[in-house]
């Protein structure tokens, strides 16, 4: 006869061998959600929709740096858990097609494929490879062009729409892995780069608004340039020197680009119609995004009216079936179940709460010295992308706190906007935190992971805010700038 010992002790075996057999990355995504749970469930200042959307959140950052997951999948899923769990109603889910950032990257496909088919990309990429033989050039030379587009493309997503048709051109010059590092370094640069200009993000001139209806000051364009240049071209420049040593592949900067792809024959002197109506485009497309706020369309409708012109028939440069062929759907749907899921956040005021504490933990901060406070106001900004992922929102939520918290202080607002903004152009930690990286995410073999993105912030993250603080107590001190 078996005793309940007996059975007790056959027993348990079996159970720890059955837990054993699960794999490990299953258990540490289990226990991290489990640990979620057990932060979020106790806090006070939070309702439970609040709850759900916070751990819904933190889950989707956790898959898809963790796991190969699709992306969209993830957000998609997510996105339903909320509503199942009756936090957010169905039209959550609804209303995320209607973003205007899905349809600018509808808008954006369709262009770039037209760029690629017309010519214009191989003409301009046979140029690029004439007058640079070797790969370290050819992305000195990239990375030289995007940032000179901060100038004059008041949109990052604008930017990136340009340069992805370019790059793609380019792709049949570079190995595999080299191409990964491109689209990592394309949407790095054009953020980087943003802080350049009062033009280079729209959260700039939401700032700034802020400013001059809040606390009756400004800061112009000029001064902005001479404040911004400098320091968007040295964290641009550190940015390419950590791709280049971390991502790219070793002694392949100084390799000659191959020659032996159809675009290395010879350019036709004459454009032909195609690209001249492509070029014609382009040049209005930049007109309309360079003068969005005079005709207040937005980007995202002009760059949708261009995409209708480009594949209207008998005078267009693609067909409509062409050109919807050429949206990654998969993506779009990734990027407007991401904008939902930051959009929940908002809804369930779970960003009021995140607002609440950072003034308060700014204000403790406020009998600080100089450096620690530079430094905890450059730490707030950068890390910012990591809690609220649009851009825009960023601005509207942080900015009359910052203002708050100068006045608190006796500071001058419009440093702490300054310094603020120029932190917040800082989102490379996760694909979602900008329409830039959304562009060239997921898009087949030849694009970068979350997982890449994750470990080149964990560096560029800390170099920034340093260099914040450096260009702080150096140059913009000389030229004016005082908390």
């Amino acid at each position: 006869m078996i005793t309940r010992a007996e059975l007790h002790g056959r027993t348990r075996p079996r159970a720890l061998q059955m837990f054993g057999m699960i794999p490990k990355p299953v258990l540490m995504l289990a226990g991290l959600h489990l640990i979620y749970a057990a932060l979020i469930l106790p806090a006070g200042s939070l309702g439970y929709d609040g709850k759900i959307a916070l751990f819904a959140f933190l889950s989707a950052m956790t898959l898809w740096a963790g796991t190969r997951l699709p992306a969209g999948y993830v957000a998609l899923a997510l996105i339903l858990f909320i509503i199942l769990m009756r936090a957010d109603e169905p039209e959550l889910l609804y209303r995320s097609m209607a973003e205007p950032v899905v349809w600018l990257m509808i808008g954006a496909f369709v262009l770039g494929e037209a760029f690629t088919r017309s010519g214009l990309a191989g003409r301009l990429t046979r140029l690029a490879l004439s007058r640079f033989s070797t790969k370290g050039r050819l992305v000195d030379a990239i990375a030289a062009l995007l940032f000179a587009t901060a100038f004059f493309i008041p949109s990052t997503s604008g930017r990136a729409a340009l340069a992805k048709p370019i790059l793609q051109q380019l792709g049949s010059r570079f190995s595999s892995r080299e191409q990964q590092v491109l689209s990592v370094l394309a949407p790095a640069v054009i953020l980087m780069s943003t802080s350049a200009t009062i033009l280079g993000a729209g959260s700039h001139l939401i700032g700034i608004g802020l400013l001059e209806t809040t606390a009756g000051q400004s800061i112009s364009f000029v001064r902005w340039l001479v404040w911004g240049i400098p320091f968007a071209a040295a964290a641009t420049w550190i940015t390419v020197l950590a791709i280049r040593l971390t991502m790219w592949p070793k002694e392949e900067l100084d390799t000659v680009v191959r020659e032996d792809t159809p675009e290395s024959a010879p350019t036709p002197q004459k454009m032909s119609i195609p690209e001249k109506r492509t070029l014609l485009l382009i040049s209005l497309m930049l007109i309309g995004w360079m003068t969005d706020s005079f005709h207040g369309y937005g980007i995202a409708f002009v760059t949708m009216a261009g995409a209708a012109a480009a594949m209207m028939p008998r005078f267009g440069i693609l067909s409509f079936k062409d050109g919807i062929r050429s949206v990654s759907w998969n993506l779009i749907l990734f990027v407007a179940a991401a904008t939902a899921l930051g959009t929940a956040l908002i809804d369930t005021g779970v960003i009021d709460v995140a607002e609440e504490k950072l003034s308060g933990f700014l204000m403790a901060a406020g009998v600080a010295p100089e450096w620690l406070l530079v430094l905890v106001l450059a730490a707030v900004s950068v890390t910012s992308h990591l809690y609220i992922t649009s851009h825009t929102t960023r601005a509207v939520v942080l900015v009359p706190t910052l203002i708050l918290f100068a006045r608190s202080i006796g500071a001058d607002p419009a440093t702490a906007v300054f310094l603020g903004l120029v932190g917040m152009n800082y989102c490379l930690t996760m694909p979602v935190s900008s329409k830039a990286l959304l562009l060239f995410y997921e898009e087949g073999d030849a694009s970068f992971s979350a997982k890449d993105l994750a470990k080149l912030s964990c560096l560029l993250a800390p170099a920034y805010i340093a260099l914040m603080v450096l260009f702080y107590f150096t140059y913009w001190n000389w030229t004016g700038l005082r908390l």
